[in-house]
């Protein structure tokens, strides 16, 4: 197992990834009120598990920082716990694709980026044609209206 600098980073997301976020899709208005009751992309999870054999591991989120202690205790009762969390300040209102290649562009500064794990199609696009190999998480089936509302969210209001 490679460890800290020599180790590439894998860049995984958190909501639709190894969180399975489609019971609070209905309310985006409240979508964060819930961001603890998620149960576990099991897919999302053997993805992780596979990954911090040869990569250190860095959650990159579009959650707010007010929820880091709620995500931590979140990723650790699943047995994801442990790795660097980045999240989106609190004040930060950018569309998903902006917030994450400008932080996924800072850690590649000094670090390889060996993966990035996203299930939004464009973050996934953005990241590619920054240069950035990709792999899209494609494993949690939403209903129209759920993806409707989650992109709105991301996308237009920065809310995740």
């Amino acid at each position: 197992m490679l460890c800290g600098d020599d180790a590439p980073l894998a860049i995984v997301d958190i909501d639709g990834v190894v969180a399975d976020v489609r019971h609070r899709l209905h309310h985006i208005e409240g979508f964060f009120d819930a961001a603890g009751d998620e149960g576990l992309q099991v897919v999302g999870g053997a993805v992780v598990e596979r990954l911090r054999k040869d990569h250190e591991v860095v959650y990159l989120t579009g959650r707010p920082r007010w929820l880091h202690a709620v995500t931590d205790a979140w990723l650790a009762e699943h047995g994801l716990g442990g790795h660097r969390l980045v999240m989106r300040p609190d004040d930060d209102r950018r569309p998903a694709v902006q917030l994450k290649v400008e932080v996924l562009c800072r850690l590649a500064i000094d670090r390889k980026i060996g993966i990035v794990v996203d299930d939004d199609a464009r973050v996934i696009r953005a990241m590619a044609e920054a240069g950035f190999p990709t792999f899209h998480a494609d494993w949690e089936q939403r209903a129209l209206d759920e993806q409707r509302a989650l992109s709105q969210a991301q996308e237009e209001e920065g809310r995740t």
